[in-house]
């Protein structure tokens, strides 16, 4: 006999008992051709079992699913907003969602317009990287119905806002704690937006590992800026400007690296030799800059995945694991760093 369907019987259940994809359960659901007969008729059987009644997803509108899953980016000229869409991509991929990517450029007015045309348009649930919106943007989507996952959100966000971001005072730490134990002691270090939790906890990092290591903090070699190339120019210029300019670089992004790079350059100076540097995010031009630069890899792709999984579960009603998923940052060592003593004076 077929048992009443609780609230709790999901998709990913069916899937699971029939041992297929969820995208699988929901091609049979809407009706798809593209199923085997096989496979259409044990997942019909598992649904019968379950006494599951197909509800779709509806918009603020009332609407239907629109198939859709929108992304919110800052910008596209830096790879790190790159590499969270192509793990959004790869989950959706397996999917009949379609991904509707629109960019701020960095501007909350923009995100704001964005914003008005979700709640206006049909989508099935968003992801916003880097955003600006405030608590009461993040409302306005509850309110709505519309499920979001927060990429690297501005600001501090609720224990009750789906986030993923990584583990970026671990990396600031470890990152510092390599350059001391080539036996650097005048550190600084470029930073991004203040408003960026994730930057916030890198420069914690930064001075953790200097405070454990006995090495007091000089205000002079933490600078202010935002995750770009021009950033690192202009700091790394100023530093090297100092009465006793730093020994090593710590640039909170890998496009920051560039610019420090391109700075030392231009005042004819070398990596590793006059300055140790290491970045953050492990970009793909980080393997290929010459030299190598050594820098704390964001598993930018897997956030992209993770955020996008997160979604999925929040569309089809399932709870998530947790709230805040952190990642792990690694070192990854290469060429751009060397021991002190070896520093051409």
């Amino acid at each position: 006999m077929n048992r009443p369907a609780s609230k709790r019987s999901t998709i990913a259940e069916i899937a699971a008992k029939a041992g297929v994809s969820i995208p699988t359960v929901s091609r049979v659901l809407n009706n798809r051709p593209d199923v085997a007969p096989g496979t259409r008729k044990r997942v019909e059987q598992v649904i019968a079992e379950c006494g599951f009644i197909h509800s779709r997803v509806k918009n603020a509108l009332g609407k239907e699913s629109s198939g859709i899953i929108d992304i919110l980016v800052p910008d596209l000229t830096n790879a790190y907003s790159v590499e969270i869409v192509r793990g959004v991509e790869k989950i959706l991929e397996r999917t009949e969602l379609r991904l509707a990517l629109s960019v701020t450029h960095d501007s909350s007015q923009l995100e704001q317009r964005w914003l008005a045309k979700v709640l206006d348009g049909a989508t099935d649930g968003a992801i916003l990287v880097l955003a600006h919106g405030q608590s009461q943007d993040l409302d306005t989507l509850r309110r709505h119905k519309i499920p979001f996952v927060a990429v690297d959100h501005r600001g501090e966000l609720g224990a009750d806002v789906p986030s993923v971001g990584a583990t970026n005072w671990l990396g600031g730490r470890t990152a510092v704690e390599h350059l001391i134990s080539l036996g650097h002691r005048r550190i600084a270090v470029i930073s991004g937006d203040a408003t960026l939790r994730c930057n916030r906890d890198r420069i914690a990092g930064y001075r953790a590992a200097l405070e454990d290591a006995g090495i007091p903090v000089d205000p002079a070699l933490i600078r202010p800026g935002g995750f770009a190339q021009q950033t690192g120019y202009e700091q790394t210029c100023a530093l090297l400007d100092l009465p006793e300019p730093p020994t090593a670089i710590f640039a909170g992004s890998d496009m920051q690296a560039m610019g420090v790079y391109s700075a030392l350059q231009a005042r004819g100076l070398s990596v590793p030799d006059s300055m140790s540097v290491v970045g953050f995010d492990d970009i793909p031009i980080a393997s290929i800059v010459v030299p190598a630069l050594t820098t704390v890899r964001q598993p930018l792709v897997e956030m992209g995945r993770v955020a996008t999984t997160m979604l999925l579960r929040l569309i089809a009603e399932e709870p998530l694991d947790s709230m805040r998923v952190e990642l792990t940052t690694t070192l990854i060592t290469r060429h751009s760093c060397a021991p002190l003593l070896t520093h051409r004076r």
